[in-house]
């Protein structure tokens, strides 16, 4: 209906996700990690292949065993040999999926879950504090001229601790009302009127704006306001390229919805700089997510596997399957009909079989 709508354009055709040009090649001489005897649920005693430095897509029906092989067997084993040298204390140990044995682990030096469980439980969680930054905003004020003559440290610009913080919010902003038999209720602290800190706080600028002014900054013109500030540039910059830009620094956790917490989670992988030869595994990464975050995603995914690290994702959307390297298709359906391999390969390859494949099906559609 409207010539300005991505989504009018994505639905007519006109905007699409373009398949790469060259694909990494998949060979005998490829580096793999080889998952032999898979039998955990309804997993049918299969043997698979993981090709390394590659965007492999695991992909099937509900109910086909990706989950169960991802998380129970492929992420408990490997993260209990790299993490604890195969000797996981009690607290820690996991019960590994059945299987007779996987191959090849000494090709990656960690293996990361990126799931979508909130980062944070706590109302002060935000993308500020879970990635860092805050930690450096927070030191930046307190090296201000004004702040150091009033003798302010770097707690003092926190919403944790007493001192700096509104005490009657506690540094939340807002206050709970508990309702009898109903869901609580927030509503803004009627003292700090919802920016956490107390007014001593508040007159410490940075570029003409207090600490509470950066809180409601989103994330791109935060990115623009502390680019002369690396440390703090460099990881705005990896939130804005996981398509973040919209959110705010102070944007408490529990609204952040499971795709936005799950590329949180990967920006704060992105931006260390020591990301190589890890094996990253993603659990249906773009759910909820628009054509355009969708394009941002899997640009942020291959430039990983150009660092050469892998990536494995569990994945539904055609516009990603397509894009994948290597493709693990399981089935061919759900239940105690699944939990077999159905068929490997390149996106073109699984898109020729398929009568025996589902994803095959409906790929081939979108490959003409």
């Amino acid at each position: 209906k409207s010539e300005d709508s991505l989504t009018g354009k994505y639905l007519r055709g006109e905007k699409k996700i373009e398949i790469p040009e060259k694909r990494r090649k998949v060979d005998n001489h490829t580096a793999k990690i080889k998952i032999k005897g898979a039998e955990e649920h309804n997993l049918k005693n299969i043997n698979v292949d993981i090709p390394l430095r590659r965007l492999v897509c695991l992909t099937g029906v509900s109910g086909s065993g990706k989950s169960t092989l991802m998380h129970k067997i492929l992420y408990r084993t490997v993260a209990n040999r790299i993490n604890y040298h195969g000797h996981a204390p009690e607290d820690k140990k996991k019960r590994v999926g059945k299987h007779k044995q996987i191959l090849n682990t000494e090709y990656i030096d960690k293996i990361i879950k990126i799931d979508q469980n909130p980062i944070g439980r706590s109302p002060r969680s935000n993308p500020a504090t879970y990635t860092g930054t805050w930690t450096y905003i927070r030191d930046l004020y307190a090296s201000t001229p004004e702040a150091k003559i009033r003798g302010y440290k770097t707690g003092r610009f926190s919403f944790n601790r007493p001192g700096g913080r509104c005490d009657h919010c506690e540094g939340r902003g807002t206050l709970e009302i508990e309702m009898h038999f109903l869901p609580s209720v927030e509503i803004v602290c009627d003292v700090c009127k919802g920016k956490r800190f107390n007014q001593e706080t508040l007159q410490i600028h940075y570029k003409k704006k207090t600490i509470a002014d950066v809180l409601d900054m989103t994330i791109e013109e935060a990115e623009e306001f502390f680019r002369d500030i690396p440390y703090i540039y460099d990881k705005l910059k990896v939130l804005n390229q996981v398509g973040l830009d919209y959110l705010t620094l102070g944007q408490s956790a529990k609204t952040l919805s499971g795709g936005e917490a799950q590329r949180t989670k990967l920006s704060k992988e992105l931006a260390k700089k020591s990301t190589t030869k890890t094996l990253f595994l993603l659990d249906e990464p773009t759910t909820g997510l628009h054509y355009e975050d969708v394009k941002k995603l899997l640009k942020v995914l291959q430039d990983l596997v150009s660092k050469g690290n892998t990536v494995m994702v569990i994945e539904h959307n055609l516009d990603v399957i397509k894009c994948a390297d290597w493709i693990i298709d399981l089935g061919p359906e759900g239940g105690d009909k699944g939990g077999e391999v159905v068929c490997v390969g390149t996106p073109e390859e699984v898109a020729r079989k398929t009568s025996m494949s589902y994803t095959g099906k409906y790929l081939k559609r979108v490959l003409k």
